[in-house]
């Protein structure tokens, strides 16, 4: 009896371990998609640092209204973030990204980050 009642304490103590960071994760998420949509590059880049995160290192792993962070930004016109974004990921994933193809196609053309993004492709 003791073991199982062993056993369940341990499984209710990793579960609620667990899920923690998970709240934290999603709360920095958010926190960071608001950043981008308010342009604010100081907050991003301070939440990253608070957070110790490169953005190259959880670019992937965020989404932004079913959006990555670089078509986020420029669904907002958010310029300076774009950029600082842009300038923080390999050329090669901003290339393949297919970012200035989306926002061609999605009546951002005239947007000035595409030209962010083709100068970080190109190098």
């Amino acid at each position: 009896m003791n073991v199982k009642l062993f056993s369940l304490a341990t499984v209710i103590a990793a579960t609620s371990f667990i899920s923690a960071p998970v709240a934290a994760d999603d709360q920095l998420a958010i926190s960071i998609c608001s950043y981008v949509a308010a342009d604010s590059k100081t907050n991003l880049r301070k939440a990253l640092s608070d957070n110790r995160l490169r953005l190259r290192n959880v670019y992937d792993g965020i989404v932004c209204d079913g959006l990555p962070l670089v078509r986020h930004a420029i669904k907002h016109n958010a310029e300076d973030t774009a950029g600082f974004i842009i300038s923080q990921l390999p050329g090669s994933q901003v290339a393949a990204s297919g970012d200035a193809e989306w926002a061609a196609s999605n009546g951002f053309a005239a947007s000035p980050i595409i030209n962010a993004i083709k100068e970080r492709s190109a190098s």
